[in-house]
Formats: structure tokens, sequence, C-alpha cells
């Protein structure tokens, strides 16, 4: 008897031919061959890389673990339910087959077709003899999806009759639509995607010029920016990841993308996502994009910022912000390099370095339940703490003449000059927004001309009370002359001391080292030169 009908066969050719995606092809193609009344079940496999070798059934058995054929569409009928059966994937035994084992493997092997027109249910090639006899199975079918040459899978029927001749002619031509179905739906689907990150690719290429013209490199000549130089010349070429601390307004962003220009990823673009503006219920779809149809609004599929930035840097921005329930995900994708997109079932690679940072004590974060230890120590491979602008002020005059020349060009505008006075000023200021709160204030200059009536709004700011240090009392002078060990011990002590009063914080202005008048850096590095360590339940190594 034949099993696949003339109209059946039209049917089928037609609607394989009009659709772009690869899964809605093998569906169509797998439920129309089961509509027919003796097919018992159909099967489609498609030659994939090797995923599940350490939990296969058939490990053993297989020589070339680098691919395999993996079961990618299912469809029959049950004698038993007298319902559709077998159409799920995911979880059965027969989800992954060997290269060349039994009979289905034979033929992605060989690229030849094979049809067995009685079965024997005790022949030795059956792995469930059982289905066969209570299934009342009768013939096999099974043919090579082959295109330009190149076996893609493999295409299996499974019938209730007797097979006539010519079912494996009339299959041949089937699997011959077939495979090229699904070539022309995998190129359709790669343009498709690739479209769509050349897209997303572009508009942050666009954001990052437009920010490469408004900030040239790392401005500054304290030596707590050139530590940070140092810093990134000596882990920027690495691949490990690294998690910026620092306040709000410090130039975080501009590190991370030094670290990205000094990396083998610097040909690719930095995709950087501030979490903190991006809503809860959207983080998933963000991160790792979806399918169409996934939820309502999803009207086509959306690459995420992973997939993005495959071969690229990822910058994370406020990654204290990331919701909990995500941390685990985002842990998944720097354990092994995949993930899925919300709404799909099948597993992407990735590959790219992940750049955070944060204004937030994460120690502090972890301790409340907030995040993830794991995520953390992740994250955090390499750290990098930015001075505040207060902590570097020697840096001050550098950005103003920077800022200047850079808001004067972009307003059309003409380039005011700043006094020895007014520069003064800028100096003295405690500037609690860092570098982005002199930038306004620079524009604020050449706008309006008058760069007098400008920082009079210094004067009137919530910090100007802070300003002006309090009058530092007279130093004791000692009864003694001390020798140099005496004076280290009493450098040790007043450290300790500081510590102490400011429960193990270094950073902030209510910090061991604002009250000691020392960088943090340079504090941390004397600690450890005296052998000064910060308990670990209560370190504080990170800027607040």
């Amino acid at each position: 008897m034949a099993i696949l009908g003339f109209v059946n066969v039209r049917k089928l050719l037609l609607e394989m031919a009009q659709h772009h995606c690869v899964e809605v092809v093998l569906k169509i193609a797998v439920e129309t061959l089961a509509d027919i009344s003796s097919v018992a079940l159909v099967r489609i496999w498609l030659i994939e890389a090797g995923d599940l070798c350490p939990t296969c059934k058939d490990n053993g058995q297989c020589l070339d673990k680098s691919r395999c054929l993996h079961l990618m569409a299912s469809s029959g009928k049950s004698l038993l339910t007298r319902e559709k059966a077998w159409c799920g994937i995911e979880g059965s035994s027969f989800s992954r087959f060997p290269i060349g084992i039994r009979k289905v493997g034979q033929i992605a092997q060989l690229g030849q077709p094979i049809e067995i027109h009685e079965i024997n249910a005790r022949e030795k090639w059956l792995a469930d003899p059982d289905w066969v006899r209570r299934e009342k199975i009768k013939g096999f079918a099974g043919q090579p999806l082959i295109c330009r040459d190149e076996v893609l899978g493999v295409l299996s029927v499974f019938t209730r009759e007797p097979l006539e001749q010519g079912t494996l002619d009339m299959l041949r031509m089937v699997a011959d639509h077939l495979a090229y179905a699904i070539a022309n739906a995998r190129a359709f689907e790669m343009v498709a995607r690739l479209k769509q990150q050349i897209e997303l690719e572009n508009a942050y290429l666009r954001e990052e010029i437009n920010e490469a013209q408004s900030f040239k490199g790392i401005i500054g000549q304290s030596d707590g920016i050139e530590q940070i130089r140092k810093l990134i010349r000596m882990v920027g070429p690495t691949e490990a990841n690294v998690l910026i601390y620092g306040e709000s307004g410090t130039g975080k962003e501009m590190i991370a993308r030094e670290m990205h220009n000094h990396s083998d990823r610097c040909a690719k673009p930095m995709i950087k996502i501030n979490c903190s503006a991006i809503p809860r219920e959207l983080f998933e779809s963000e991160f790792f994009g979806h399918a169409r149809g996934a939820f309502t609004g999803a009207v086509k599929n959306r690459i995420g910022y992973f997939q993005a930035a495959d071969g690229g840097t990822l910058f994370l921005d406020e990654v204290g912000e990331i919701p909990t329930y995500l941390q685990s995900k985002l842990l998944r994708v720097l354990q092994e390099g995949e993930y899925q997109r919300v709404g799909e079932d099948s597993v992407r690679k990735v590959n790219v370095r992940i750049i955070s940072a944060t204004n937030r004590n994460l120690h502090a974060e972890i301790q409340a339940g907030r995040f993830r230890e794991d995520l953390y120590y992740r994250l955090q491979v390499f750290p990098v703490m930015v001075p505040g602008l207060r902590e570097r002020k020697m840096d001050i005059p550098l950005l103003a003449e920077h800022f200047i020349k850079l808001s004067s060009k972009k307003m059309n505008r003409p380039r005011p000059r700043l006094s020895e006075q007014q520069l003064k000023r800028l100096i003295a200021y405690d500037w609690p927004g860092n570098i982005r709160e002199l930038q306004n204030i620079v524009e604020r200059i050449v706008i309006t001309a008058q760069p007098d009536q400008v920082l009079q709004e210094l004067d009137r700011s919530p910090t100007a009370a802070r300003e002006q240090p309090p009058a530092r009392p007279a130093v004791a002078t000692p009864r003694q002359v001390l020798t140099e060990r005496e004076l280290r011990d009493l450098e040790k002590a007043n450290m300790q001391e500081a510590l102490r009063r400011t429960n193990w914080r270094i950073y902030g202005p209510r910090g061991a080292a604002k009250l000691l008048g020392l960088n943090p850096t340079t504090l941390i590095s004397r600690l450890k030169k005296l052998g000064i360590y910060l308990p670990r339940a209560s370190e504080e190594d990170s800027p607040p």
C-alpha cells in the first residue's frame, strides 16, 4: 500500500516551502505524515554538536562525540489511546542517537536509505521490541536528509501495514524537499539573526562613537588614575571578569571601555546594560531574548544582550540591581557559557567577557540575601576601585579644560577661560556628584559665559558646609626622640585605632581613609605593608 497519497504529498511540499523557520517546517512534516492512517510514528533527527555525552545511554558505543543525531520533531498515534502520541522530544530516551548506531545512525553515516517491508519483533536492531508488538508495527522506512551533498539528518517512518513497492521513492522525494526546506529555513533564520544583531550592534556602535568623541581616554595624572591605567594594562588583555567599584559619576563605564579596548575582543562591540533601568518583569527577555509568542506583545523573535555581545564584552552597570531570581540564570551563563531564550527549549551557546560595575557594598547585599555569593565571586575575579573626584583633585583643572573644549564645540559657543582663582574654587569643592557633576557645571559655564555666577551655585550646594575642613589641631611635639621601629609601631597603632572608630570602614566620608587624610588606595597599601588585615566578617573592601 502507498502510505503517502498524492494529495498529502502536494500539501506537505507546498506548506514546507512557505515557511522560513526550521521548527515550523519540521512540525509540519511530522504532523502531515502522521495524519496518514497507516502511519504509527514519524520522527526527524538532525545532526548537531554533541551535548549530552556524559548522560547518553549510548555513550559507550559512540566513537565521534563531537556530533550526533538530535531528535528535533516527533508525532504519531497510539493504538492504546487512539490519540496523538510521542509528540514530545524533551526527555525521550531516543533524543540523541550516535551516528552509525542502529538503523537511524547508519542512515546518517552512510547517507543511504533503509526500507524494511516486514518487521520481525525479534530482530536485534530494534531498540524497543515490546513497543513494536504492542503497537503492531509492520514496516519501517528511513531516508537521509541530504542538501548539497551534506547529510543534515534522518527522516524515519514506522507503519502498521507492510510497505509497498515505491514507498521509498515517494519518501525520498519528501526527504529531498524537506532537506532543502531545512537548509533554506536555517539560512533565513541566520540572515534574520545577523540582521537583528547588526542593527543592535550599530545602535551601540553609534552610541560608542558619540561617547568616544566626548571622552577620549582616561584624563588625569593623579596617583589614583595612574594606578587605574596600570590595572587596565595588566588585566585588559586577559579574559578575566572584572568588577569595578566606585561612586556614581566616577567614570566606571569609561574604565570598562578602556578594559575592552585593551583586550583581544576590541574588534567586537562592548554592549552596556544599565541594570537599574530595566523593568523587573523584562530582565530575562532583555538579557537572553525571547521567541515569538513567548508572552503578550512578543510579536517576533528578539535577540538579547548576551547574543548581541557574543565574541565581545558585556558591561553590567549597577550589577547589584539584578533581581535575585535572575542571578542564578546569569551564573549559569558565566559557568557554562549557555542560556535559553524566553519561550524556547533549545540551549544557545555564547562567548562573552563580563565587566561589571556597582556603587553598592555587595558584601552587605550578600549578608542581606539580596545578592548571591557564588555570583559575586564569579564577577569579582579582578576588582578595581575607582577613586571619587574629591580624592583626585589635582585632575580637576585637566578635566575642566577637557569639558570646556568639548562643550564649546558641541554647543558652538566661544571657549571661556577660567582664572586661577576660579580653578581654585573648583578644586576646593567636594564634588559629591563626581565627574558627572563637574561636567554639568562646566557646560553651564560655557552656556552662560559667566563662570563666577555659575560657581556661586557651589557655595549654595548642600555639601558647601563640608568643603572647608575643620582647623587641624597643633601637632604635639614628642618628649623624646623615637626610633624608626617605634615610629612604625605608632603609625600601626594609629591606623588600627582609626579602623576601630570607623568600624573597619575604609571608603566614604565616614571611612578610615577620610579620618586619616589619606587616599583609600594609599591606606590599603599601607595596611598591607604594616600587616594589618581587615576582619573577614566585617570586611569593607568596596566603596559605599
